[in-house]
């Protein structure tokens, strides 16, 4: 689905930025005029553009806070987190030693930190233990009576961040009457920035502990706790939920079975061009950013080792260990996962769902970008309707 460029990753990225503008999370016109400045391809420009639509964004919501007005202070700090992130994105090559890539990032972190301060019932930072360090989290609330509600813990994928994590989910679930706990998974957002953690298949080791913190709250009902991941996420929920028996209900958004087949795929192409890998990188800003973004994120020096760590991430032979309803989404024209989805679901043995988002109707692009309210519409619909199966046992 095109939207302003032709280039596939710049157009997929573009969308996601002003998909946000369903939560507040960006204005069209900032996108549109943002985007103009930006050429084709052009990694530079988007990282320059971005970053001062961001800064421009950013002053109108320190100024508003300056003078009191509360509600335009958090519209625009909430747009300015989404540009910041967005002005970060491609600048992979060497982010551990990028300090515009680290300024960009702790920029998007403090925006959406000021901004969560000011919503109606203010987002409560956590620190997570794990494993002798903590990770990092938002508990989110969809009314402040302090009674157990249906609650969602939420983590995105590859490239997701915390602050991302609002606009992605919770501002839809908050509008349903569900808490909200979100955060960063090692390999995720400030834990690989600032702690060195990187991704690792077992994410049930991850998921578990942080299942024990929010049992411990008082907010939360223990009978009705989801899981949700995006995109990546939807292997690691898929493998926590094989080896976590409290939760409640899991949603793959989108399902994937085997990641390391998106290496492969890619390993395929290469194989076919003169020059391989190296040539299909210079050509191919998704390719270039995946590549990139996995040797930091999953702490390995080349593209051979990425590929063959990622050979871990894989459901064969646990998918049917999987014992809470499941729903299982679906993107038509998935340029990541193709297939996937379908593959996980014919595996479960659980209660499953599946539900495919066609192009026809604006939501085939990978994880829904630019569909995000249908979306959370059929995701919390069934959610509602499970869970209210799941209370009527108890």
């Amino acid at each position: 689905m095109k939207f302003l460029y032709d280039d596939e990753s710049f157009s997929f990225e573009a969308l996601r930025t002003a998909g946000y503008a369903t939560y507040g999370g960006a204005e069209l016109g900032e996108v549109l005029v943002t985007c103009r400045q930006i050429p084709e391809a052009d990694e530079a420009a988007w990282s320059t553009q971005w970053a001062a639509t961001a800064a421009r964004v950013e002053r109108i919501g320190r100024d508003a806070l300056a003078a009191g007005h509360r509600v335009s202070a958090r519209e625009a700090l909430l747009r300015a987190s989404n540009y910041y992130r967005t002005a970060d994105f491609y600048r992979r090559e060497d982010p551990a030693n990028d300090a515009e890539s680290a300024r960009l990032a702790h920029a998007s972190q403090q925006t959406f930190a000021a901004a969560a301060a000011l919503l109606d019932i203010p987002a409560r930072a956590l620190d997570i233990p794990y494993e002798g360090t903590t990770l990092p989290g938002y508990l989110f609330l969809a009314d402040d009576s302090g009674e157990p509600r249906p609650t969602v813990l939420y983590h995105g994928g590859y490239d997701s961040t915390l602050e991302e994590d609002y606009l992605g989910l919770a501002a839809g679930a908050l509008r349903r009457g569900y808490h909200v706990l979100a955060f960063d998974g090692p390999g995720q957002g400030s834990t690989v920035r600032e702690q060195g953690l990187h991704f690792r298949p077992d994410w049930e080791a991850v998921v578990t502990p942080v299942v024990d913190f929010a049992l411990g709250l008082p907010e939360v009902d223990p009978n009705r706790l989801t899981l949700i991941g995006t995109s990546l996420g939807g292997y690691l929920a898929a493998r926590a939920a094989a080896f976590e028996p409290r939760l409640a209900a899991v949603v793959l958004h989108d399902g994937v079975y085997d990641f390391h087949a998106a290496f492969e795929s890619v390993n395929r192409i290469a194989a076919q061009v003169p020059g391989g890998l190296a040539a299909v990188m210079a050509q191919n800003t998704q390719a270039r950013w995946a590549v990139r973004n996995g040797l930091w994120t999953f702490g390995v020096s080349d593209i051979d080792e990425l590929a063959k760590v990622s050979e871990a991430y894989t459901m064969a032979g646990i998918a049917d260990r999987i014992a809470c309803p499941t729903l299982v989404l679906e993107a038509e024209n998935d340029q990541f996962f193709a297939g996937q989805p379908q593959r996980i679901f014919d595996e479960l043995t659980c209660r499953k769902d599946l539900i495919t988002f066609r192009e026809d109707e604006g939501g085939g692009e990978h994880c829904h970008e630019g569909a995000i309210a249908l979306w959370h519409q059929r995701t919390f619909d069934w959610l509602d309707t499970v869970l209210a199966a799941t209370a009527n046992r108890y």
